[in-house]
């Protein structure tokens, strides 16, 4: 097997030597060149799986060399060397398409984390973005993956050109700011930078900000010693530990307290975080990627997000459409989602048949704004298929219009999280209320609420009712 080839190129032959001989111990074959023009016919005549490259060069920059190399040979990882200090420079690397940057004086043990890390890129034509919404990788997450991937599926431009963007940010290291409104699968966008990266092989790990105590955020992303307060008893793993090697995945970052906001900071300038009650400092090595429903360059100008660390987050922004701006994809999504919740209702039910929706239901459905976007087509979806009769599931069947429900949790609460529970909490009230009134006959109990009997079973035993035996057929 032939050793992987890495070019080098620096205008002063100290730091050419340097390279080359910190990437020995790798047993990685390195070739030199001095400018831009050496590094061009070095590019053109071998096949090389990694490239170094200063900025500053005798006829061009590495600015030129990335965009070049992205261009003509996508499948070439090359990292940048900077000046120190120097974000604004490193910052427009990445966005050029670098895979990564390393700041002056070089430190060997970080460039070496850097080229290997780089040789684990897969291939671009190994999988795509459309293979893994098809077919999920198994990976920790919050949300059913069946369900999350649902909310990247479509062949509206838009969602193509989003896939397109997500291949490319899959092979750099630059920090990414997702930006969209909740329910519109921001997650899973996250999943797949993650799952077509260098650090696929490694944990990912997502944190909702939003759901930690302020108390407790510190402890949870840095980790604490035994007896650094009441409680610990033992030691215990940050998420940034935890998540070593991989991608640690800040959901709602909007809601880090200010003072949590200035340590997040650090540890991402740094590379390095302190346990509580520790006094010295571990090194981390994560790629951040970050995401809120929020507008964090609104939040900053009015000083409730430091803008030091938003530039340091927002390095690359990706923006994930909401489901208004992508009607086109309904029909797909659709019948996505049918099958899925069918899976569900015939493990329940063998004798359950699945619905199909009228036309016009199909039109209703794109003319309809959908605050909750994919997330709400799916409870959506989930109460017509209980609703409806013969099979055919019609606009009434949909609700659409009862948005003292959906609107006001949605725009008011701005979090698409509080409906589930809040849906369940109604529906749970009506059919206990039914069942009262008919002593516990669920035959009954159906009629009363304009169901079929298999839809009231359904519902008793999503919701956990049930397991209660006094309930009567």
């Amino acid at each position: 097997m032939s050793k992987p080839l890495c070019l080098v190129i620096d205008d002063e032959p100290d730091l050419r030597e340097l390279s080359v001989t910190s990437l020995s111990p790798l047993d990685i074959e390195c070739r030199t060149a001095e400018n831009l023009e050496q590094a061009k016919a070095y590019l053109a005549n071998e096949a090389f799986d990694v490239c170094l490259t200063d900025m500053r060069l005798p006829d061009g920059n590495g600015i030129e060399l990335v965009e070049y190399i992205n261009r003509e040979y996508p499948q070439i990882p090359v990292a940048v060397i900077t000046a120190h200090g120097n974000v604004e420079t490193a910052v427009q690397a990445l966005k050029a398409g670098a895979f990564d940057f390393i700041a002056k004086p070089v430190d060997l043990t970080q460039l070496r984390e850097l080229v290997k890390t780089a040789l684990q890129l897969p291939k671009p034509q190994k999988q795509t973005v459309s293979q893994l919404t098809m077919v999920p990788q198994p990976s920790p997450t919050t949300l059913s993956l069946e369900k999350i991937a649902l909310r990247l599926i479509g062949e509206s431009e838009i969602m193509k050109e989003l896939r397109t963007k997500i291949e490319k940010l899959a092979r750099s290291q630059a920090p990414v700011y997702i930006r969209g409104e909740s329910g519109t699968g921001k997650e899973v966008v996250a999943r797949m930078i993650h799952d077509l990266g260098a650090r696929a092989a490694y944990p990912f790990m997502p944190v909702n900000c939003g759901a930690i105590p302020s108390e407790l955020m510190e402890s949870e992303l840095f980790g604490y010693k035994k007896g650094s307060f009441t409680g610990a008893q033992a030691d215990k793993l940050g998420l940034f530990q935890a998540a070593k090697g991989g991608t640690l995945f800040l959901d709602e970052v909007a809601e880090l307290p200010l003072v949590m906001q200035v340590k997040l900071l650090r540890a991402i300038q740094e590379k390095h975080v302190r346990p509580v009650g520790s006094t010295k400092e571990e090194p981390v090595d994560v790629r951040i990627l970050s995401a809120t429903h929020r507008d964090l360059a609104e939040l900053v100008k009015v000083n409730r997000f430091r803008q030091d660390l938003f530039y340091r987050l927002n390095v690359i922004e990706l923006y994930v459409p909401p489901l208004r701006e992508r009607p086109e994809d309904i029909p797909l999504l659709v019948e996505k989602i049918l099958t899925e919740l069918n899976k569900e209702m015939v493990a329940e039910n063998d004798q359950f048949q699945r619905p199909r929706l009228h036309s016009e239901a199909i039109e209703a459905l794109k003319n309809y704004s959908f605050p909750g976007n994919v997330r709400e087509l799916e409870n959506i979806l989930e109460r017509a298929m209980t609703l409806c009769e013969n099979h055919l599931i019609n606009v009434p069947d949909l609700q659409l219009g009862q948005r003292d429900l959906t609107s006001i949790l949605f725009t008011e609460h701005g979090s698409a999280n509080k409906l589930d529970p809040f849906l369940d909490k109604v529906e749970k009230g009506n059919i206990l209320g039914a069942l009262e009134k008919t002593k516990g006959n669920k035959t009954k109990a159906a009629e009363l609420l304009g169901i079929s009997f298999s839809a009231l079973r359904y519902r008793l035993q999503r919701l956990g009712l049930e397991r209660d035996r006094k309930l009567q057929e």
